[in-house]
């Protein structure tokens, strides 16, 4: 866990950085693969809905010492199908356990000999043996509801992330969350899973979940992005890559929290225990969060960043940031060339004063020279030379130039008095 922090830092202060935005064709790619074969499923294969959306025969029976393999044997060879669904329920406060049995639409005849069948197979007496049947209205009503609720939910969203944030974040969180629920659905229709009451349960919470984690990462987005038009640092895709990058650790840990309990209900308690309901919800809540934080990295900020991006002000920056890259670029191979120790030569003769490529003058001898090679008089004060004598700058450039005129060097304490005299011993 350290070293995840450890990449975390990393990752927030720019250190570490995984472009995930300018591999935006790669996951669309991905995603549109993922797509299409669910949709294929869904049309070819279809949804295998349970009895609360079919109708069926509902059996409620005692059986303490009864397995789950039992039970669905028994109905089986009685007419009841090999698709009953087998639950165990127990009483918490008396500790008995009874058995609920759901199947497709029983005519009375074959209710009466399932019912036979459970009560020869476990010693069970008619009275003991309770038989329901359910209506397939009552799965109507509750695909309604359903529906009705999804639509509202949308909604609701589409309002709050325009007003909070801005609408083509609101657009970007939408195709997540449609991505979210094609894909969960093509699971089910491709291994044949069961559609049950719960299942609807969970496919709404797992819209909450991917909203949430999208969300948080909206936020650092317009975060970074604030003022980003008044500079030349960087591109919205970049700023947008960059707030994806500070939230990743965040998502995989938020992800990995919430999947392990919902992994230990689908695998340990649907596996072990049976437990049918709890299957059913811990199912599509495996799938939607899976697919949730997929969509809530690579799909919904990478789709902000194309509509943000052919905004006329961001097309303005992505030119502004690339000229930029390519001056820094230009002058970078410069250097280069001249040498790592040379770096003023390529720079045009020396940076001393301030221009590039620029020819520089004559500054004179350095501070470190002799007096003796320093010029002194009018000629050092920058006085015209009188004629018949040469300029160390002027004159003919063929003919030999003549030094400046030398003055007797004085002692240190001849220059501390005026007139230069020398003090009488």
């Amino acid at each position: 866990m350290s070293a995840l922090g450890g990449i975390g830092g990393r990752l927030y202060r720019g250190e570490v950085s995984f472009d995930f935005v300018g591999r935006q064709r790669l996951w669309y790619s991905i995603s549109g693969l993922i797509l299409a074969i669910s949709v294929v499923a869904l049309l070819v294969f279809g949804l295998n809905f349970s009895v609360d959306f079919k109708g069926g025969s509902v059996f409620q029976f005692p059986a303490r010492n009864a397995t789950i393999s039992e039970v669905r044997a028994a109905v089986s060879s009685a007419g009841g199908g090999s698709d009953a669904i087998v639950q165990q329920i127990t009483n918490i406060k008396t500790g008995t356990a009874s058995w609920n049995v759901r199947t497709h639409q029983l005519s009375s005849a074959e209710q009466a000999s399932v019912g036979n069948a459970i009560g020869r197979t476990f010693h069970l007496s008619p009275d003991q043996i309770s038989t329901q049947f359910v209506g397939s209205s009552w799965g109507s009503q509750i695909s309604q509801k359903a529906l009705q609720g999804l639509i509202a939910f949308l909604i609701v969203i589409v309002i709050y992330l325009s007003i909070a944030f801005e609408w083509k974040m609101a657009a970007a969180a939408l195709i997540a969350l449609a991505h979210d629920i094609v894909i969960t659905v093509g699971v089910y229709a491709l291994l044949g899973f069961q559609v049950s009451p719960a299942s609807v349960i969970g496919l709404l919470t797992i819209l909450g979940y991917s909203l949430y984690d999208t969300v948080v990462v909206f936020d650092k987005v317009r975060e970074n992005t604030a003022g980003l038009l008044g500079s030349a640092r960087a591109t919205y895709s970049q700023a947008a890559n960059q707030a994806l990058n500070q939230t990743l650790v965040r998502s995989i840990n938020t992800s990995v929290i919430a999947l392990l309990p919902v992994a230990a209900i689908l695998f340990i308690g649907a596996g072990l225990l049976g437990a049918g309901e709890l299957k059913d919800l811990a199912l599509v809540l495996f799938v939607g969060m899976l697919s949730g934080t997929y969509s809530s990295i690579c799909i919904a900020t990478p789709v902000l960043a194309d509509l943000k991006e052919r905004e006329p002000q961001y097309r303005a920056l992505a030119k502004r940031v690339a000229q930029r890259a390519a001056s820094g670029r230009v002058t970078k191979r410069a250097a280069a060339r001249a040498g790592v120790g040379d770096t003023s030569a390529a720079l045009g003769g020396g940076l001393g004063n301030g221009g590039i490529g620029e020819p520089q003058d004559d500054v004179g001898p350095a501070a470190d020279e002799p007096d003796a090679a320093r010029p002194t008089g009018r000629e050092g004060q920058g006085e015209p030379v009188p004629a018949g004598r040469s300029s160390t700058r002027g004159g003919n450039p063929g003919a030999a130039r003549s030094g400046p005129r030398q003055q007797p060097r004085r002692s240190s304490a001849a220059k501390r008095r005026p007139g230069g005299k020398k003090k009488r011993r």
